[in-house]
């Protein structure tokens, strides 16, 4: 269920931030897109972390001090908080941008996500394999 759910937020957010690198989708509006992309990146981003939980749960000491864990853990608050800096600054002049191509740091906002979520999905991977 972790890994199904992961696989719909990481799609869902690769789908949003390859359209601020104005590398797909650059015929429709950035906010027509999100708009659709991100209520299933909430949903299964929900399902994901709750299973994940319980998955924390059932061994959190190993995974605690599992390396592949922490840099897993560490990559998914950088992306929250990557998240939080876009949504802040990089749409206050939406509708300047919102047709056309992105903004600089709309674009670094995207390409940061993708190499944190890239970063997320590996070492999640890791951690099976040194646990």
């Amino acid at each position: 269920m972790h890994v199904f759910a992961l696989v719909l937020v990481v799609g869902s957010i690769m789908t949003v931030d390859l359209r601020l690198l104005g590398l797909v989708n650059r015929e429709r509006p950035f906010s027509e897109l999100a708009g659709e992309m991100l209520p299933w990146t909430w949903v299964a981003f929900t399902v994901a972390a709750t299973a994940g939980l319980l998955m924390f749960s059932s061994k959190a000491l190993v995974y605690y001090g599992n390396i592949p864990f922490r840099l897993k853990m560490c990559c998914l608050l950088l992306a929250g908080i990557n998240m939080v800096v876009f949504h802040w600054l990089g749409t206050r002049h939406l509708e300047t941008w919102d047709r056309k191509q992105p903004p600089t740091l709309a674009k670094f906002a995207g390409g940061a996500s993708l190499l944190l979520w890239s970063t997320i999905v590996a070492a999640g991977r890791w951690i099976g394999f040194t646990t």
